[in-house]
């Protein structure tokens, strides 16, 4: 069995996850050239903002090869929360554990930080993905529709949030 490593940014990582999300999304969910360059537009602008005291990047490597990522966004953790962005496994390694092991990075990483809150978005329909959420303590908080990004009316968005901690625990 091959060793799947979880690391930090390297070379190539930020067009191998855009490749990703780009040929997933339009196999799946019929999602084109827009949505591929909002993710690597939005991708792009928070790597070069990155700030390590408040944002994190997980890369899901076999071989040298990234085969996965999972993002925190602190920017706004205090006012919204923080952000769980750029999700994704290669089909070929999805069903092995990896989802859990991206999300309980990024989870621990909120945890440390001690932020309140953590939201994301997601599709309907994303099944394995909704049940790995729901493992990790997120509750649906509303929905969206999403046909902004396709010119499709099926497409619905989800926002879903996870409280860490309570008011009373953060002595509020």
């Amino acid at each position: 069995m091959r060793t799947i490593e979880l690391v930090g940014y390297t070379p190539g990582s930020l067009g191998r996850i855009i490749e990703l999300h780009g040929a997933y999304y339009a196999q799946h969910w019929d999602l084109g050239l827009y949505f591929e360059a909002k993710v690597a537009t939005e991708m792009a602008a928070f790597l070069g903002r990155l700030d390590p005291t408040r944002d994190g990047a997980w890369f899901a490597h076999v071989d040298g090869a990234v085969v996965g990522s999972i993002f925190v966004d602190g920017l706004e953790a205090e006012v919204e929360g923080a952000r769980i962005r750029w999700f994704i496994i290669d089909p070929a390694y999805q069903g092995l554990g990896l989802g859990n092991r991206l999300m309980n990075a990024a989870m621990d990483f909120c945890r440390e930080k001690q932020f309140h809150r953590v939201y994301l978005t997601t599709f309907e329909g994303l099944t394995a993905a909704r049940h790995l959420y729901d493992k990790h303590g997120f509750k649906l908080c509303g929905e969206e529709d999403g046909s902004h990004l396709t010119g499709r009316s099926s497409l619905t968005e989800q926002i879903l949030a996870c409280l860490l901690t309570s008011d009373e625990d953060r002595g509020l």
